[in-house]
């Protein structure tokens, strides 16, 4: 007997290997085999009862999964869509989606901020939607506000398709779940929930994942992987905030869980359900064009309304909190409310500059400018992690007159406590996350109960965070997203500004937000202001019709990297002059777009030199076709490294 085993090698073929007479080998199990002059993992995917060669074919050194398999032949088929969908080998993508424990240990859960807890009195808009999605099969969307009980729609329509024994993958951007959530979500579905996440150890997770597949498991909650959790009775997969950049891989495979997800309910016939107060342009163009049913969901549970938002200009004013801003946060502290600053920018300043000759020191590994931090008085690079300090003399000119500029969550927690000493100040960002999960946890408690004043913070006080005693959110920079080169950069900027104003008046008609910004006038900003989504998708969307961006064109990015400049380059030209050629012989100019070649905006990444090359097309597969018959034609120095990105979400 002979097994044909997938590696997760960048080799698109399957190995065949002896089966040992003693030895159980099925489809399904892994194993450990030779390659080379090594043992690797293998994933067995075929046996054959004889296999015509003309050498000797090396056997199965042992088995990994000793008891029974740890996956099922949809999740080969499922390896083999992702494969072809993303540039990778069947091996690399079935690598990806199963567990690599070896022994089954016990999982822990922390924190989040999702409820479990059942809600007794359901609104009418959430009965009409449990209504509608239950009707019949098909893709829905949830379009509705934060705080419109978007979850325990989800919950209740999970609840339905369990009771007619079916099991419900449900995906959240990140998942950190406590000890007393998890008791809620443990007892309102009788303890029959299994719970995935990056903290789990890779035998924890293992363990869970067989769980699900003895059918022991009706509910699996987890991030972008648990896409992939082997349910032999998939009913449902639900996506919560389908709109966040973490459901797309940012390593091989770089596969978009919503598009796995959509594929995958395909393969079942069964419902697909999204979710979101602000949904990415390709989903909402899918519910323009009718492939998605959206459902509005435009009222707050709770009883809040939306929050009153005010623009405030920043052009002629020379600190980190405008006036304005200033008698609001006075005037909320006097009513014992809550505050939170909002800044995505950590450290103290974002450069550090000569005022002689206006040199900026940048990282010797990376072409970005290094950021000051105060805590630790050094510059640091938040791409490398290299760190130094502060040089005394411009490397330019020599000069000694050297100074910051910009600000970051440090120098804006410095002036907030100057203008305000009696309040209690918190920072949240990852500089204070990185510590340790309980400070986290303290800071967040301390603001909900009333024993931090004010909460500054990045990203991580952006979204999924409920305060009752949150009166005044403010925006310190509405600009650091639009300043980015990107395409998607207004997009990024209109998600970020409605999710931060979505944090004030959830519970009543108290909250009022102020955007800081010099670009008062920028479609993201003023739609924010107006609250007007449909205006801001609509112009955006007409954007990107206009210059054949997604989602009216698909796009693949790929990025050459290497210690040597000239060959980074050299090696983009080269694909991109074959691609050209390809097209042209094949008369398809009018299908598959060269959009050139160029250095990444980030050029130089922890000592390597990038360059890329952009393909466009609004026929996808035509795309892929064409770009692997050129990477076939292709060859290049070991020292530089090539990687695909299909559908990017960003091109940094």
């Amino acid at each position: 007997m002979f097994a044909r085993v997938l590696i997760a090698v960048p080799i698109d073929e399957e190995f065949t290997y002896l089966i040992p007479e003693d030895m159980d080998v099925e489809v399904g199990r892994r194993v450990i085999v030779p390659f080379g002059s090594r043992s690797v993992t293998g994933y067995v995917v075929a046996l054959e009862d004889e296999h015509p060669v003309d050498f000797r074919i090396r056997p199965i050194t042992r088995l990994v999964d000793r008891k029974e398999p740890s996956f099922t032949n949809e999740l080969i088929e499922l390896a083999h869509f992702v494969s072809r969908m993303y540039f990778c080998s069947p091996g690399q993508a079935l690598g990806a989606m199963i567990p690599s424990g070896r022994r089954e240990t016990e999982t822990s859960l922390f924190d989040s901020q999702t409820s479990f807890t059942p809600i007794e009195h359901l609104s009418a808009q959430q009965e009409r939607a449990i209504g509608t999605i239950l009707s019949a099969k098909g893709i829905y969307y949830l379009y509705g506000v934060t705080g419109s009980g978007k979850s325990e729609v989800f919950l209740r329509v999970s609840e339905s398709v369990i009771a007619e024994g079916r099991q419900v993958i449900y995906l959240v951007p990140e998942i950190t779940l406590t000890h007393q959530l998890s008791a809620d979500v443990m007892a309102r579905f009788s303890g029959r929930v299994a719970i995935l996440h990056s903290a789990l150890t890779p035998s924890q997770r293992l363990k869970e994942w067989y769980r699900i597949l003895h059918h022991e498991v009706d509910l699996v909650i987890g991030a972008r992987s648990a896409v992939f959790a082997p349910c032999a009775r998939l009913g449902l997969i639900i996506m919560d905030e389908e709109h966040e950049n973490s459901y797309k891989s940012g390593s091989s495979p770089r596969y978009h869980a919503r598009q796995v997800a959509q594929k995958r309910c395909e393969m079942n016939g069964v419902s697909f359900v999204m979710g979101s107060a602000t949904p990415s342009l390709e989903a909402w163009a899918m519910m323009e064009r009718s492939l998605v049913t959206r459902i509005d969901m435009p009222l707050r549970v709770a009883g809040g309304s939306r929050p009153q938002i005010e623009v405030v200009s920043m052009l002629g004013i020379d600190r980190c909190i405008s006036p304005r801003l200033e008698d609001e946060i006075r005037r909320t502290l006097i009513q014992r409310r809550g505050v939170i600053l909002f800044l995505n920018r950590r450290g103290y300043s974002y450069y550090y500059h000569c005022d002689n000759c206006g040199h900026v020191v940048e990282c010797p590994h990376c072409s970005v400018a290094m950021t000051y931090h105060r805590g630790s008085g050094r510059l640091h690079c938040h791409y490398c992690g290299y760190s130094h300090d502060l040089v005394d003399e411009c490397p330019e000119c020599h000069s000694t007159s050297l100074s910051v500029a910009g600000h970051g969550t440090e120098k804006v927690e410095e002036e907030v406590s100057r203008l305000f000493p009696s309040a209690r100040v918190a920072r949240l960002d990852a500089d204070v996350a990185s510590q340790d999960r309980q400070t986290v946890r303290a800071v967040i408690d301390g603001f909900r109960d009333g024993e931090i004043d004010i909460l500054l913070g990045t990203q991580m006080v952006a979204k999924g965070l409920n305060f009752p005693r949150l009166s005044l959110v403010g925006v310190i920079s509405a600009d650091s997203t639009l300043s980015v080169p990107d395409f998607r950069s207004e997009e990024r900027t209109y998600d970020l500004l409605e999710q931060v104003a979505g944090r004030a008046g959830r519970y009543d008609s108290s909250g009022r937000v102020l955007i800081q910004t010099y670009r008062a006038s920028n479609k993201a900003i003023v739609a924010v202001e107006r609250n007007d989504a449909r205006g801001f998708y609509a112009q955006e969307l007409e954007v990107r019709r206009m210059l054949s961006y997604p989602p009216f064109s698909r796009l693949v990015v790929i990025t050459f990297r290497s210690r040597d400049k000239e060959q980074a380059e050299g090696g983009a030209r080269t694909l991109a002059d074959v691609v050209g050629r390809i097209v042209a012989s094949s008369r398809l100019e009018d299908h598959v777009s060269i959009v050139g070649v160029s250095p990444c905006i980030i050029e130089r990444k922890a000592g390597s030199w990038r360059y890329q090359l952009l393909l466009s097309s609004q026929r996808i597969l035509m795309l892929e076709e064409v770009l692997r018959k050129a990477l076939s034609l292709c060859s290049w120095p070991s020292s530089v490294h090539v990687e695909i990105d299909v559908d990017p979400l960003n091109l940094m």
